[in-house]
């Protein structure tokens, strides 16, 4: 059943219900009152003619009541009775109006009798014969004399309970029609109101905008990225999971505030200015969000803000660890380059029958590979490490750069906590600004020395080239400053960066023969961390 059809089926049924109740309870409440109007008019008409002259003096003079019939006929028709009759104490009828008076005033029963004739009482009852029931009154006909007042009959007013009932089904007619109008209005208005609120649905049907709800809540949580949802007010509406591990929020912040939750993200002002943000970097406790905020509006309307963020921290990872391996894929390239250039020499040296020269060369290179692989092996346990080294000593060939790897370097397997992209980013740059430092230099050395013995890894990379001047001192790990052009100086930057995450410090000084040197700590403890960037800052 469709929506439109259900609310109008609803509106029907509550009229109906609604209409049924209360023409019951108007009905009741009329019975009832008219029943009381009808009790007081009798009971009343019958003391008013009981109180007339002429009708006492008729029975003190004994004469007959003939000439009343006239009074009592207008009476009996202004009050709309079934029948007026007068009787003695005997119950004997005097006068009435009405067919059958005698068969009236014979239903009269001892207990009214007695009321009314013995002991001077105006009563109100209900009396009945074998086809009617009707409401009496009656009132005692009492004669003055001198000293005494005598009880010398009974008035009796009989009002039909049929007329009742046929004035009260006249006013409910009335009020049937009044209903079955009541009741086109209701069914138009659920017409209206079904159409409108199609309308509000954009004509979706309440199991599709429930399905549509379980979808976007579907969506909504698997979505990594944080989501929130405020109105115009700047209430937060909606969030989804991610939004509270990364807010680190042990409930959803519905109901509140946003400003309460993100003081620095200045989304009220994306309400009230009614324009969406992108790629805006704010600031929480001590992380770093990329924001985009969106304008919930229809028309020209706004209605909200549904806002995404992600941590920089984690693109920045991302982004550094696709920059460090395409770094090492170009040094395992200029590798390459240098073996093709070297089996070329080998070649040549071939076709010119030069074979001793060429079988020397052979078993150089030989020499040369084998140790520099054998100590590899045989001090570097770690293979990430040892990747980036071969890569490097390839590059450090290729720019004719002597790549030195200190004898006494020696270091274990990296910690779980520690993966390759940091050291990707730290020995990669830190080798890369050494060949670059030394590429105008007469001598061309480059030397680096890893060890992890005691309770840091050390990473010391050293140049022969000119080193920096000591204006310099504050800029070098500054992002942008580079004494080698424009767009350069970030590798330094990203160095310290990395090194800051992993609770390490960094250190540099100038070579007393030229050139300069870097060296880098990091703790293979978690819970180290603290103690070495203190002895960093200090």
């Amino acid at each position: 059943m469709t929506l439109q059809k259900k609310i109008m089926l609803l509106v029907i049924v509550l009229l109906l219900v609604v209409i049924t109740l209360l023409t019951s309870i108007f009905a009741y409440l009329q019975s009832k009152d008219r029943q009381k109007q009808a009790e007081q008019l009798a009971l009343q008409t019958a003391k008013t003619i009981s109180y007339m002259t002429p009708l006492k003096l008729s029975f003190k003079a004994d004469d007959s009541l003939d000439n009343l019939d006239a009074d009592i006929t207008q009476i009996m028709t202004q009050v709309d009775a079934s029948a007026i009759y007068i009787t003695d104490r005997e119950q004997i009828v005097f006068a009435s109006v009405n067919e059958n008076a005698e068969e009236k005033a014979a239903s009269i029963n001892d207990k009214e009798l007695s009321k009314t004739v013995v002991f001077g009482a105006s009563t109100v009852a209900e009396a009945s014969n074998e086809n009617h029931t009707m409401i009496r009154g009656s009132a005692p006909i009492i004669i003055e004399y001198e000293n005494y007042n005598q009880v010398v009959g009974g008035v009796y007013v009989d009002i039909s309970k049929s007329q009742i009932n046929k004035s009260i089904i006249r006013h409910l007619t009335t009020l049937g029609y009044l209903a079955v109008i009541v009741l086109l209005i209701g069914a138009m208005g659920a017409i209206v109101l079904a159409r409108n609120i199609r309308k509000d649905t954009f004509g979706l049907e309440p199991q599709q905008i429930a399905s549509l709800f379980y979808e976007r809540n579907a969506i909504l949580q698997a979505i990594k990225e944080g989501i929130l949802a405020i109105d115009t007010s700047g209430t937060i509406t909606m969030t989804n999971t991610s939004a509270e591990e990364l807010l680190e929020l042990n409930e959803a912040p519905i109901h509140q505030h946003i400003d309460n939750i993100m003081p620095d993200a200045g989304l009220t002002s994306v309400i009230l200015q009614g324009k969406s943000k992108s790629n805006e970097e704010v600031r929480y406790r001590e992380k770093t969000f990329i924001l985009n905020s969106k304008l919930i509006q229809d028309k020209n309307k706004i209605h909200g803000v549904v806002v995404s963020f992600r941590e920089k921290t984690e693109l920045k990872k991302l982004i550094d660890t696709l920059t460090e391996v395409s770094k090492y894929s170009e040094d395992l390239r200029a590798q390459t380059h240098e073996f093709s250039n070297k089996l070329y020499v080998i070649l040549g040296l071939l076709e010119l029958g030069e074979y001793d020269e060429a079988i020397e060369l052979i078993k150089n290179e030989y020499a040369f590979q084998i140790k520099q692989h054998d100590f590899l092996l045989q001090n570097i346990h770690s293979q990430k490490i040892q990747a980036i080294l071969l890569g490097k000593l390839g590059k450090a060939s290729e720019k004719k750069v002597h790549l030195l790897i200190d004898e006494n370097s020696y270091l274990e397997s990296l910690p779980e906590h520690l993966g390759i992209s940091p050291f990707i980013t730290i020995i990669g740059n830190l080798i890369d600004n050494a060949i670059e430092a030394v590429r105008l230099s007469e001598t061309r050395e480059v030397s680096f020395f890893i060890t992890d013995i005691g309770r840091d890894i050390i990473i010391e990379v050293s140049d022969s080239g000119q080193g920096f001047s000591e204006r310099h001192d504050d800029d070098i790990f500054k992002k942008g400053f580079s004494t080698k052009g424009e767009k350069r100086g970030y590798g330094l930057a990203n160095v310290k960066e990395v090194v800051e995450e992993l609770k390490g410090f960094i250190e540099y000084s100038n070579l007393k023969n030229g050139g300069a040197v870097f060296t880098v700590y990091l703790p293979k403890e978690r819970n180290r961390g603290i103690l070495n960037a203190q002895r960093g800052h200090s």
